[in-house]
């Protein structure tokens, strides 16, 4: 009976440890997919943090590929860490920014962030199991280690599992407050007051800027009374306050749109203008030329 009873047990744990096992391989691949996808629409022309969504996006990968294809405990245990830190680089980012860039509330920023605290409780939960008999050798040796942890720990697994679902539950009600507190996309002000463009030379070309001398931008998909870059686009790239004025000797037609939310919007030669988030001093341009939200951006020049 003793046996019959610690063969079902064994099977149940080699049962929940497959789903934990799928389950946290699946979410991390997840994760890596909206990094890739992030990467590819734009995040690619960000000074330094695109190459951290490049590493993101190949770690995730190769710990999701470990953890299916093996159930190591302490590959599981590496997932469930580099989940958690893929979500702190994310808050940080959100609260007081990152190497000069500040990230704002997006759908695929929340997602990605539950999904990470997801990943982060099934492959924790994977990890602290313990590890099934195996050849001796030294990382199966680590991996039993690993695995056997719960065991070791004051309470056993039962207190272990509870303290992992404690912190998972931690996390996810930073995350909503963090995004509930954050930055979306911003509209432009009420019009009132204007704003003071300027030129300089970037390059070798001379473009258009705003007062505090970030580059300014034009959507392709735009039309010189509308503009198409609402909701999330907006945050990426902040619509410049209508009505606007020109510095002493810069040249050129500006005039003022109403965009859909009932905001102005000044134009140019009858292009919208915009700054772009990516840019976070003067003489940066790294939005010029990117195709993101749907359409080509161009850096704006100025006539002659």
């Amino acid at each position: 009976m003793t046996t019959d009873v610690a063969a079902a047990s064994r099977r149940s744990n080699g049962r929940l440890a497959l789903a934990l096992r799928l389950v946290g391989a699946a979410l991390l691949a997840a994760t890596a997919a909206i990094h890739l996808d992030l990467y590819l629409t734009g995040y690619n022309t960000i000074p330094t943090i695109r190459w951290l969504f490049l590493l993101q996006v190949i770690a995730a990968f190769a710990l999701a590929a470990a953890i299916a294809a093996t159930g190591s405990r302490l590959a599981a245990a590496a997932g469930a860490g580099f989940a958690i830190a893929t979500l702190g680089g994310y808050l940080l980012s959100l609260w007081v920014g990152l190497f000069g860039f500040r990230e704002i509330r997006t759908t695929a920023g929340i997602v990605a962030g539950v999904i990470e605290v997801a990943a982060f409780g099934a492959l924790a939960a994977l990890a602290v199991m313990p590890a099934q008999a195996s050849a001796p050798s030294p990382l199966g040796r680590m991996d039993a280690m690993v695995g056997n942890v719960a065991g070791r720990l004051p309470g056993g697994s039962r207190a272990t599992g509870a303290g992992l679902g404690a912190v998972s539950l931690v996390a996810l009600i930073v995350l909503v407050a963090s995004v509930a507190t954050a930055g979306g996309a911003t509209p432009p002000s009420p019009s009132g007051g204007s704003s003071l463009l300027k030129a300089t030379t970037i390059s070798g070309v001379s473009v258009l800027t705003n007062a505090q001398g970030l580059t300014l931008y034009w959507f392709v998909p735009d039309s010189p009374t509308k503009s198409v870059c609402n909701g999330g686009c907006a945050g990426y790239w902040p619509p410049v306050k209508g009505p606007a004025t020109l510095a002493a000797g810069v040249s050129g037609t500006l005039t003022t749109i109403t965009r859909a939310d009932g905001t102005k919007q000044a134009a140019y030669n009858g292009h919208p203008l915009y700054t772009y988030i990516g840019d976070s001093k003067p003489g940066q341009a790294s939005g010029n030329n990117v195709f993101l939200n749907g359409g080509r951006w161009h850096e704006m020049t100025v006539s002659h």
